[in-house]
């Protein structure tokens, strides 16, 4: 079909869904999402595309694999309703995101370059496991740290996270506290934080519990940066596709843009 958008061609859904390598249905979802422009109809009620209507199901297509389809949606409905500032409110909002994600892997291997020998495999104490009912409540944020280390509300807020979350991480096996024994509140020592701070960065860049349990278990038994190297490759690898998808995706929508006049 090619990318002559200034055509007066009349194309049909097929047309366009073979291009994109999608079903029809899937063409009419888009347009009455608003990532397409509204289609004219045929007497009969058959809807009818251009080459418009290409251009913009080449953009949506190119812009999901770096801004995800929610905002790749929005970005395509913006434009649609002429509300291009907000389009590009939202390509900026998707950069600024990667940017971080960028800080965070960063601030992952600064924090694992600094790692020094760990627990390994010693076994976790009798009281390590989650609260149970009629147990004392955990102290509030107010109170730092007990003996060895530091409380859950305190270690909760420096992630920027709720407790509940590192009561969580805690059942997945991700921290392995140890309580106080006069209170029975859950204890952090240096280990259980740093545990703590790479589950944290490693679920910020996308990972699931069950893949960072193994990876948090190697780094407690090497003591060293070498058993996340595979994976910092990894996360490399999908933020430059990311960045990439991301010049592709404006790329198309620059064109369609152009063609919308």
């Amino acid at each position: 079909m090619g990318k002559n958008l200034q055509s007066g061609a009349r194309l049909r859904p097929i047309d366009l869904a073979r291009e994109g390598g999608l079903s029809t249905q899937a063409v009419r979802n888009y347009e009455e999402a608003g990532i397409l422009p509204a289609a004219a109809r045929t007497p009969h009620g058959y809807r009818t595309y251009t080459p418009l209507h290409a251009g913009a199901l080449r953009a949506f297509l190119a812009l999901v694999p770096g801004h995800g389809h929610r905002t790749a949606t929005s970005i395509m409905r913006a434009v649609n309703e002429g509300g291009v500032d907000e389009a590009f409110r939202l390509i900026d909002e998707s950069h600024a995101q990667l940017l971080d994600d960028r800080r965070t892997l960063q601030a992952v291997e600064s924090a694992l370059r600094g790692l020094g020998p760990d627990r390994g495999s010693a076994p976790v104490s009798a009281g390590g496991t989650a609260a149970r009912s009629g147990e004392a409540a955990e102290p509030r944020a107010e109170a730092e740290s007990g003996p060895g280390g530091t409380f859950i509300g305190p270690l909760a807020q420096r992630l920027g996270i709720r407790p509940a979350t590192l009561r969580k991480w805690e059942g997945a096996g991700l921290v392995r506290p140890h309580r106080d024994p006069r209170t029975g509140y859950r204890v952090y020592d240096d280990a259980d934080v740093r545990d703590a701070r790479l589950a944290h960065q490693l679920r910020r860049g996308g990972y699931l519990l069950e893949q960072i349990a193994p990876l948090i278990t190697q780094v407690r038994a090497a003591g060293g940066l070498a058993p996340l190297e595979e994976a910092l490759r990894d996360w490399h690898g999908r933020l430059s596709a990311r960045g990439r998808a991301m010049l592709t995706g404006a790329a198309e929508l620059a064109a369609y843009l152009d063609a919308r006049g």
